[in-house]
């Protein structure tokens, strides 16, 4: 079961999801993080020969705006079309700046539920690759079309299976943040932002299965309120499901041990139970994971150690994956095998691994030399990253 712990570390908020007594998750964010949100932002540069533009979001940010991936702007009133220099368009940010790159904006607006993903700019009805009833898909598919007609698409969640009225209802509340949007972007100014997304720790919430979560704890007093006003709209079931944390006699970070999962989470060596241990290198190009014995002292044969070492460390790496928040190509150095079928089976449990990663993460093939590679979505800053911004701030 899950249990997401909120408290404050150096002045950001700090999100820890742990799946029984381990971290599995964690999220630093500022007061007020850019992510998900949405401006009327001024086309200031158009890079023909990169067929990109940049956009002024004002206070002296610029963010990256594709026009490949954006053919059709979405203009003040509603229109989309294609842009020109100086024009007013409405613009959310998709990706967090990293290191020296803008913030990635996009004119296909997102929000996001429980249950699904109200994509405007994109018609698309899309399941969750974990959903696996056909039937289902192809009932709801014909509602989902009635519901939101030529308006948007939706990519509908694992979670929404067979939560029928639910997604329903949730789909008309996006609906209508979309169209308040909307509104509201006529009437206002250049630089203005429009929609405010939820913050890292409801993202969290709204990430774990239905059911799975067993408490929310924080000792943060606004978090706590709008926890509470968020379970009372959205949520009503959570409300006795969140703690606020008073105890003077021992802080929450202590409690948990939240200042050694952060310390370790940041280490370039991982060890694993076995007594073999992962190293984690970051590029420019890549992130790099090397998988070791280490210390195994076992009496099996070489193969079956060497087997037994790399399926801990698949399972190891895909928590560690998730945990730093790594993300665009990761290319795994397994210790060699000979063996076809432990080859197969290192892949397939890889893949087993990921799949409860809410961000999208692609186990692509491994190579004759044992070279696992895969991506993984960018969507903010490795933990790392924000870290170090953290401690020089």
């Amino acid at each position: 079961m899950n249990k997401i712990i909120i408290t404050r570390w150096k002045g950001q908020l700090l999100t820890v999801l742990f799946t029984g007594k381990r971290a599995v998750e964690l999220g630093l964010e500022a007061d007020r993080s850019i992510l998900g949100n949405i401006y009327i932002g001024i086309v200031k540069t158009i890079v023909r020969n990169l067929n990109s533009a940049f956009v002024d979001l004002g206070n002296g940010q610029t963010g990256y705006y594709s026009l490949t991936d954006n053919p059709e702007s979405l203009h003040m009133d509603g229109s989309r079309k294609a842009v020109q220099c100086g024009d007013e368009i409405i613009v959310q940010v998709e990706k967090e700046a990293v290191r020296t790159k803008d913030p990635v904006l996009t004119a296909n607006l997102n929000f996001a539920g429980r249950y699904a993903v109200l994509t405007a700019g994109k018609h698309a009805i899309g399941f969750s690759a974990k959903i696996s009833d056909r039937d289902w898909k192809e009932q709801m598919r014909s509602l989902v079309a009635q519901k939101l007609g030529d308006q948007a698409g939706v990519i509908i969640r694992t979670n929404a299976w067979q939560k029928d009225e639910e997604l329903l209802h949730e789909l008309e509340l996006l609906l209508q943040t979309y169209q308040t949007v909307l509104e509201n972007a006529r009437y206002r100014t250049a630089f203005s932002m429009i929609y405010e997304a939820e913050p890292e720790y409801i993202r969290s919430i709204r990430n774990c299965p239905l059911g799975s979560l067993d408490g929310i704890v924080t000792d943060v007093r606004e978090v706590y309120e709008t926890l509470t006003a968020f379970s009372q709209r959205f949520e009503p079931d959570l409300l006795e499901r969140i703690e606020w944390y008073e105890d003077t006699g021992i802080s929450l970070r202590s409690l948990y041990s939240l200042e050694t999962i952060l310390s370790r989470a940041i280490q370039k060596q991982v060890w694993l139970n076995s007594g073999g241990y992962l190293v984690i290198e970051h590029t420019e190009a890549m992130t790099v994971i090397d998988v070791n014995t280490g210390k195994y002292s076992g009496k099996k044969n070489q193969q079956d150690t060497i087997r037994m070492i790399n399926l801990e460390a698949v399972d190891e790496i895909a928590r560690q994956i998730r945990l730093r928040n790594i993300s665009g190509i990761i290319l795994i150095d397994l210790i060699d095998m000979k063996r076809e079928e432990d080859r197969d089976l290192l892949l397939e449990r890889l893949r087993l691994a990921v799949r409860s990663d809410p961000v999208k993460t692609t186990v692509v093939d491994m190579t004759p030399l044992n070279l696992v590679e895969m991506t993984r979505k960018k969507e903010k800053k490795p933990l790392w990253e924000q870290i170090s911004h953290v401690e020089k701030g």
